[in-house]
């Protein structure tokens, strides 16, 4: 792993804005963090460059797109071996529905977020999952309510990268 040179005071604060408004011109970002244009811009660049910023993108409101049912599925394997792995990472890749998935440590291998139009279709995505022949064990977390949904904390410089 190459070292990345540890992130200052303005770039913090630049990562802050990016996060709150991704869509954020670059004069209103300079000016929020005290910087002239250019070398705000750079700065930017160079965040995504050093792979601090991975993606800007939309938070869509999955209920206005018809999308009632959101659920957290998790997966536990037949194995843990390499194969089963990837051959179960590859089938879930191509199901749109599924948002996002981790690989676990604990009782199960995967945690997925997952979207439906309607309890069938949950159960529909279901019966896809347990047809894998990788998975051994499905249970399902429908979601009643988002409780919190908050930006990533940014941590204070420090010029100790072990901190």
């Amino acid at each position: 792993m190459t070292e990345r040179p540890p992130l200052d005071e303005l770039d913090l604060k630049i990562l802050s804005e990016l996060q709150r408004d991704g869509r954020i011109r670059n004069n209103e970002l300079a000016e929020r963090v005290g910087l002239s244009e250019p070398p705000c811009r750079r700065r930017v660049r160079a965040l995504r460059e050093r792979g601090y910023v991975s993606a800007i993108r939309a938070t869509l409101d999955e209920k206005l797109l018809g999308y009632e049912v959101i659920s957290f599925v998790l997966i536990q394997l037949q194995s843990q071996a390499q194969a089963p792995l990837l051959a179960f990472e590859k089938s879930i890749a191509a199901i749109p529905l599924v948002l996002q998935a981790w690989r676990i440590s604990g009782d199960a291998d995967y945690l997925l977020k997952c979207v439906a139009r309607n309890v069938e279709g949950m159960h529909q995505q279901l019966l896809q999952f347990s047809a894998m022949p990788e998975v051994r064990n499905i249970r399902t977390f429908p979601v009643l309510g988002a409780a919190k949904d908050a930006p990533l904390p940014i941590p204070p410089a420090t010029s100790d990268p072990s901190q």
